[in-house]
């Protein structure tokens, strides 16, 4: 990774993999961008008993997000699956958290996109995908979506969206990515480094 490349912070929560996956795909999409890196993390699962903690260091997949990864990104990528048509609690409870970078406008004018997986095909794939955009846009971010451009939001049968990539995953969380939800979130991470590559450049006649 060159430090001096502007990094897409890939931030997502993830249970059983499904989300874990478009992530990855996403990832893959912003690193197909020449100058551009991909920064792949997550939050902790949050518990109803008080006395539950997380390790430091997740036992697997990505490691866990930190302020300075918020800092340094020039754009983000959020990934959560869904619950009951709304953003799991474990990626609230961290967009929560983030009071300090809200005062500091520590996202601002950073472009962003949303994505999320489902067990049911209609299980609230745009609704979540709509309620993560909230507190980005509390923070300033320019929110991206998928333009019709992307042929594989006429021809899909399974997940994905002009909002934001999905994955319809199965009650199980057994079905695979299917082709046209992989197209969609490469072309997702492609376009978000784009912009963020654009916007992280030199501006033109600036003093």
């Amino acid at each position: 990774m060159n430090q001096t490349n502007p990094i897409i912070l890939v931030l997502y929560y993830s249970r059983h993999g499904a989300t874990r996956k478009l992530a990855e795909l996403i990832a893959q999409g912003i690193e197909s961008v020449p100058g551009v890196d991909a920064r792949l993390r997550t939050v902790p699962a949050v518990s109803s008993v008080a006395e539950a903690t997380a390790p430091a260091i997740p036992a697997a997949g990505a490691p866990y997000v930190e302020a300075q990864d918020l800092a340094e990104c020039a754009g983000l990528a959020l990934g959560s699956p869904t619950r009951f048509g709304n953003m799991a609690a474990s990626l609230k409870y961290f967009l929560d958290g983030t009071a300090a970078e809200w005062l500091a406008g520590t996202l601002a004018g950073k472009p962003a996109v949303v994505f999320t997986s489902t067990g049911s095909l209609h299980g609230g794939q745009e609704s979540t995908l709509l309620s993560m955009m909230i507190p980005l846009l509390h923070h300033g971010m320019m929110i991206m979506g998928l333009p019709y451009s992307n042929p594989e939001l006429m021809t899909t049968t399974s997940g994905g969206t002009p909002y934001g990539p999905t994955h319809w995953a199965g009650v199980d969380g057994d079905k695979p990515v299917s082709d046209d939800e992989k197209r969609l979130a490469v072309a997702t991470g492609r376009r978000l480094a784009e912009t963020a590559a654009r916007l992280h450049g030199p501006r033109q006649g600036a003093h």
